[in-house]
């Protein structure tokens, strides 16, 4: 039996162990960013809407939102109801930035932002509340 090898199988071949012996040349470009004093900040919930409506932080600070309300609030990515806009994976629905039930009456819930940018959030369960999360 004779085996043909082809030049196009052999070009594969180099390439192949050409890319597995070079040498490592990943470019992360995750944003992620952890300071090294990080600081809580707050906002609150209330029947006005988020208080402050936006808020400027750093990579790795805690946004502990507190509810001054009645009634339960939800705190959540945007854009309703997908809640994928926070890029970090996770939670309950598409992203790790939601409260995933409702946060009751003098209750709060907290979250530490890890990747920079301008964040819009809303209530899941008062979806014409709405808010920003900038971070540097």
């Amino acid at each position: 039996m004779r085996i043909a090898i082809t030049p196009l199988f052999v070009v594969a071949t180099i390439v192949l162990i050409a890319g597995c012996t070079s040498p490592n040349t990943n470019t992360n470009t995750d944003t992620t960013i952890q300071p090294s004093n990080p600081q809580i900040y707050t906002v609150e919930m209330t029947p006005a809407g988020f208080s402050p409506g936006s808020l400027v932080i750093k990579a790795g600070d805690t946004v502990n939102f507190v509810n001054k309300d009645t009634i339960p609030h939800q705190p959540a990515s945007a854009a309703h109801p997908t809640h994928a806009v926070y890029p970090e994976p996770g939670g309950c629905v598409g992203s790790k930035f939601d409260a995933c039930s409702g946060v009751a009456p003098g209750q709060s819930w907290s979250f530490v932002f890890t990747k920079v940018g301008s964040w819009k959030y809303h209530d899941h369960l008062n979806p014409n509340m709405f808010g920003t999360i900038i971070v540097e």
